[in-house]
């Protein structure tokens, strides 16, 4: 069976971002507000304050690291500067009680690993 080549990245390709908490450099895609690949580097592991400080948690995947939320909420403000675009074009998603405010940060969903 022949493998089907991934080719999102020729359309939107991964692009550094930094941690505003630590300086981590991560490079990041958003397919949408509520979907975001990142890929970590081997230096920003070391950066980061929240990576650092994790710990394994129990279970197959227990060594897996839930994600940082400083990242996540530097990500989003990237991608909210219009220096991180999104891919599926659509505009910030709106807090459904006050239209006039963005939901911003919350809208953004949880990083991949």
């Amino acid at each position: 069976m022949a493998v089907r080549p991934d080719n999102r990245l020729a359309d939107g390709p991964m692009t550094q971002v930094a941690c505003l908490t630590c300086g981590a450099h991560v490079e990041a895609r958003k397919s949408s507000w509520e979907q975001t690949s990142v890929q970590w580097h081997a230096d920003a592991v070391e950066r980061c304050l929240e990576r650092r400080a994790s710990s394994p948690r129990p279970g197959p995947n227990g060594a897996a690291f839930a994600g940082c939320q400083a990242m996540r909420e530097s990500i989003g403000q990237a991608a909210l500067r219009g220096e991180l675009t999104v891919q599926d074009g659509a505009p910030l998603p709106t807090n459904p009680d006050h239209p006039e405010q963005p939901e911003a940060l919350a809208a953004l969903g949880e990083e991949n690993r």
